[in-house]
């Protein structure tokens, strides 16, 4: 947690983060992915400063529990002085113990963005997936929690100005931005009218820039002239050599097959998952782990 002090920006996890969203279609499948199509309604966790507080925050804590389809887990939240913004002891459940920072007591209405990644924790527990590293660990749980539907509360509870700041998870602002877009693009959601932070907002549309731009890459038929010219050169040089070719700055690489036509791999925009398809010119390829339809010239 980010409060006063310097907020990181850019993309420094970006490789992890896509690593997160992979093993999310591998642990919970297409079809599972895909009843998280809503995002937790702001109704569903606002928290006013007239509520009572312990109160308040059960209740947005089993709010949380129902959007992540943990029905028979119970979260019992307390409030104490800390260095971070919230832990939880993850033991062998039903009941589940959240602490979260004293100073939410002021500040109510971040209640449900710091109850939101430790539930998160608890439903990755139950699931088995784990990152090893606490870092790459909680960028996971960040991950997981914008890409079912929950963590655009902790990118709202991004704010910075000349003299304060506050941020919440291990993700910059731009990389929770990025993982919302992701959601966005997949399930045809539209955050951009859900933000109360200015600068959640502008992370966000960065964020969304970025994962345009994976949808952009050779050897997608959406990639601009200079990826595709550049595409054509190491793909000749990969040609000639009749070799693995992998190629600095780029997300394809390609592989003699044989007794076939030289193939190339690139990541699947939607998941992250590496495709391997036949270097024949126009090419139809289905991701088999998101089941995105793909228009490629190879």
């Amino acid at each position: 947690m980010a409060n006063g002090g310097p907020v990181e920006h850019g993309y420094p996890h970006l490789e992890t983060v896509r690593a997160a969203v992979t093993a999310l279609y591998k642990r919970l499948s297409y079809d599972t992915v895909r009843t998280f199509a809503s995002s937790v309604p702001l109704a569903d966790v606002a928290f006013g400063d007239t509520d009572d507080l312990h109160l308040g925050a059960q209740r947005v804590a089993r709010e949380l529990v129902l959007h992540f389809r943990l029905p028979d887990a119970r979260m019992i939240v307390g409030f104490r002085e800390m260095e971070h913004a919230a832990s939880v002891e993850l033991a062998a459940g039903p009941e589940y113990f959240i602490e979260l920072n004293d100073r939410f007591r002021r500040h109510r209405r971040d209640i449900g963005a710091a109850l939101a990644h430790e539930v998160m924790h608890v439903y990755l527990h139950r699931l088995g997936l784990s990152f090893p590293g606490t870092r790459d660990n909680e960028i996971l749980t960040d991950t997981a929690t914008t890409y079912l539907g929950a963590g655009w509360l902790l990118l709202d509870a991004f704010r910075e100005d000349a003299t304060s700041s506050q941020k919440l998870g291990y993700l910059t602002p731009e990389e929770f931005g990025y993982v919302l877009a992701k959601r966005s693009l997949a399930f045809g959601e539209d955050p951009a009218t859900w933000f109360t932070s200015p600068q959640a907002y502008t992370a966000y549309t960065r964020g969304l820039d970025r994962a345009r731009h994976d949808e952009r890459q050779p050897p997608l038929t959406a990639a601009g002239w200079a990826g595709r010219r550049r595409y054509a050169k190491d793909r000749r040089h990969a040609q000639e050599q009749a070799a693995p070719s992998a190629l600095a700055g780029t997300p394809y690489s390609f592989t003699p097959d044989d007794g076939g036509p030289l193939r190339v791999s690139f990541p699947c925009p939607t998941c992250h998952q590496r495709i391997r398809v036949p270097v024949r010119g126009r090419v139809r390829a289905r991701c088999g782990l998101c089941r995105t339809v793909l228009e490629c010239d190879t």
